[in-house]
């Protein structure tokens, strides 16, 4: 059967997914390159590696949920939908970065995929993008499932390794771009004429109390029913301590201009949900202290990284909240450059992690499931054995992402 060397059209609806023989001649090409081979090689044994992190993270992560309640209240608080990585759903990814990174990591991932099957002369059927409603949402590889079957275990490890592999070097070399760029700024003095004191406000969610008085974005929260608020904790005290009632609140907009408007609160709320729908942080946070506390993490914890800039505004020196207050030998190219990488980094690793995953039709799991039938000679107790590993891993992922709302609600 010979490869498909024409363009055409598949439609599944929402998708459409166009077919191109642009990658196989890519393919091709990369595969007879010096040192591919000896690449493939080494690829066969890295799919462990990866998986060890992914359980790690997601067991640590499920440990810490369950010993600290206010870690489950703060994850319990955000929308279900931050779990998805689909720009336009998860209401923390960015649109224009978030499409970016994830078609670009989407391709990487299959592109690798292709090149080593094609090193091992597997064939590979077609190639091309994916349209969701007429939108690039990324690429995608058919290698010939019989003929990856029929090669050795060593072989096939390494064709199934190489798209978590090239994800989470794409996320890496990401990182370390990322970190170039912040070893460029320099803080910004302080406007002498902003608010003393106060609280500033992150974003505001749509629909909510806040949006309904004309409270956004960089706004600074001076006073609600009289009194001042200068933490983070006074404001949830004196709103829970006025359920019910209508109550005076003033900040400074982002233009400096003071705002007094009356809002009638909720006779009541939900533990772990906010009363007026903001994100915010402390007033003016320290901007050398950020950049410093920033730069730190990228040789002391990188993990911690991977938590957005839209959800720690007054963390993260490119966010939107703090960006205006550095300088970069870049010029003001810094910016996008840096949320460019934060969400190449943030969606590479995600992706190479979760495909890593012993669950059935991920890349680890075709793995695994591999192994399992080299080792356990009986089809069917060797099935049962590569559901079980699936359902358990499942469980954990599951059980990550829902036990913040479960016990909140309990």
């Amino acid at each position: 059967m010979e490869q498909q060397r024409k363009v055409r059209a598949e439609v599944k609806l929402p998708l459409i997914l166009i077919h191109t023989p642009f990658g196989l001649d890519f393919f091709d090409r990369v595969a007879k390159w010096p040192g591919a081979k000896a690449w493939a090689e080494i690829n066969a044994y890295l799919m462990p590696i990866i998986t060890a992190l992914a359980i790690f993270l997601i067991v640590g992560s499920l440990a810490i949920l369950i010993a600290n309640a206010e870690a489950r209240q703060n994850v319990g608080a955000l929308e279900p939908t931050a779990n998805l990585l689909i720009p336009g759903l998860n209401p923390y990814l960015p649109i224009t970065y978030g499409w970016i990174a994830l078609i670009v990591t989407i391709v990487i991932h299959e592109a690798g995929h292709g090149i080593i099957a094609r090193i091992y002369n597997v064939r590979v059927d077609s190639t091309g993008i994916v349209l969701l409603l007429g939108l690039p949402i990324g690429a995608f590889v058919n290698i010939e499932r019989e003929e990856l079957n029929k090669v050795n275990l060593k072989k096939k490890s390494s064709i199934l390794t190489a798209g978590p592999l090239n994800n989470m070097i794409l996320a890496g070399v990401s990182l370390a771009a990322l970190y170039f760029i912040i070893t460029t700024l320099t803080p910004v003095p302080p406007d002498p004429n902003s608010p003393q004191f106060g609280i500033a406000v992150v974003s505001v969610n749509p629909g909510s109390l806040a949006e309904s008085i004309g409270m956004t974005q960089g706004s600074v929260i001076q006073t609600v029913d009289g009194q001042e608020i200068r933490e983070i904790n006074d404001l949830g005290e004196i709103l829970r301590a006025n359920l019910g009632r209508t109550v005076e609140i003033t900040w400074f907009d982002s233009d400096n201009q003071l705002v007094t408007e009356q809002a009638t609160l909720p006779e009541a709320v939900e533990p772990g949900r906010g009363i007026l729908g903001i994100q915010v942080t402390p007033l003016l946070p320290d901007s050398g202290a950020v950049l410093e506390r920033y730069k730190g993490a990228f040789g002391s914890n990188p993990i911690a990284l991977l938590l957005p800039p839209t959800m720690q505004q007054g963390a993260v020196p490119y966010s939107d909240l703090m960006q205006s207050r550095y300088e970069s030998t870049l010029g003001p190219v810094w910016v996008p450059a840096a949320n460019m990488l934060f969400w190449l980094w943030f969606v590479n690793f995600n992706v190479g992690i979760f495909n890593a995953l012993p669950i059935g039709p991920l890349d680890g799991g075709q793995m695994y499931g591999s192994i399992i039938e080299k080792k356990i000679k009986s089809a069917a107790l060797a099935k049962n054995a590569t559901n079980l590993l699936t359902a358990v891993m499942v469980a954990v992922v599951a059980a990550a992402i829902l036990l913040p709302y479960v016990l909140n609600r309990l």
